[in-house]
């Protein structure tokens, strides 16, 4: 009689341990000095040295791993982007205070906007394309694309064009920040401090990784700075989402000409009150750490999962558009940011 229930669970072992893997490699390779100091992440590698084992072996593969990588690829993410509530805590607004508040708002909704206008109105790509690279740009790179996925519904190929967008240009600026400020201080224009320029830093750069590395770049203060900001940017993830569902919801007629209804990111939810319970510090120091190595390893597994999933081919039909978009983004990021930040600092 018990038999059903443990063949049913087994058949996602095969998929589960080929995701660790490449999740536990991706892990140890993040720590290498050289990929550290390029702000080259566990989860970035984990979507490379999948997508690298999906277009060869997985193939042979596939028919027994099917399961447990798909597993990773949905259920495991949103478990992952619950528990990286425990990377945040309602304290570190507190820390860049109303002004950083309000211009990682502008920064997220305004690139979003414009990724959207941009994407679909004026170079023609599919909404899902846009709307997922838009999601990378504005608030925390590929953790952010992921969680955007389920809301928007993208193919595999979009995520990951998505995510490469998110390698390329959040690379590009953790060497172009810190030239900026340097350039800057010494031509006499910049017009932001140290901490300052972090917290332009962390509204506008891609990945936590990133924003770390570009911030070090320039000062230990303007990386502090940079990062509480950055924190805050990706604690506007799950109200995002959420905003995200509704809008999409509007725009979708359903089949009986009534709206469509509105697809409930319950994780971003658990994400929210993982903050919440995060910032009573209930739980020892220790356990939280561990939580949240934890919370590195499910995210990395569904990167694995989605590289894995993911064809070349479907890549390169994909065209120059999305990166075009991205670097339209990319500039928004740095100038408009710019704008942003010295217009909120006047006003507040």
């Amino acid at each position: 009689m018990q038999g059903p229930a443990p063949a049913r669970r087994s058949r996602f072992l095969p998929g589960l341990l080929l995701t660790l893997a490449i999740a536990g490699l991706s892990i140890w390779l993040g720590t290498l000095p050289w990929l550290q100091a390029h702000g080259i992440s566990a989860l970035t590698l984990a979507i490379v040295i999948g997508i690298a084992l999906g277009n060869t072996v997985y193939g042979a593969l596939a028919p027994r791993a099917a399961a447990g990588v798909g597993f990773s690829k949905a259920t495991l993410l949103r478990a992952g982007i619950i528990l990286y509530g425990l990377r945040l805590t309602l304290q570190d607004i507190g820390q860049v205070g109303a002004t950083g508040v309000v211009i990682d708002a502008l920064v997220l909704c305004s690139t979003f906007a414009l990724a959207w206008w941009l994407g679909c109105r004026v170079l023609g790509l599919e909404r899902n394309t846009a709307l997922l690279i838009g999601a990378g740009s504005s608030i925390c790179g590929a953790a952010a694309v992921m969680a955007a996925e389920p809301v928007v519904k993208g193919r595999a190929e979009q995520v990951a064009v998505a995510v490469a967008t998110v390698v390329v240009f959040g690379t590009l600026a953790m060497f172009l920040y810190p030239l900026l400020y340097q350039w800057g201080v010494a031509a006499g224009w910049m017009p932001l401090d140290e901490t300052g320029f972090g917290v332009f830093t962390g509204s506008t750069v891609h990945e936590v990784a990133q924003v770390v590395a570009a911030g070090r770049a320039v000062s230990q203060p303007a990386a502090d700075a940079a990062v509480i900001a950055k924190m805050v940017r990706v604690m506007m993830l799950a109200p995002f989402l959420v905003g995200l569902s509704t809008l999409l919801a509007r725009g979708r007629p359903a089949g009986d000409g009534q709206r469509s209804k509105i697809t409930v990111p319950w994780f971003a939810f658990g994400f929210i009150a993982m903050v919440g319970f995060n910032s009573l510090q209930l739980l020892p120091t220790r356990l939280v750490a561990t939580l949240v190595d934890l919370d590195t390893v499910l995210l990395a597994m569904a990167m694995a999962a989605l590289g894995l999933t993911t064809h070349v081919s479907a890549l390169r039909q994909a065209g120059a558009r999305p990166m075009l978009l991205a670097v339209l983004l990319f500039a928004w990021l740095m100038g408009g940011g710019m704008l942003i930040n010295l217009g909120v600092r006047a006003l507040l």
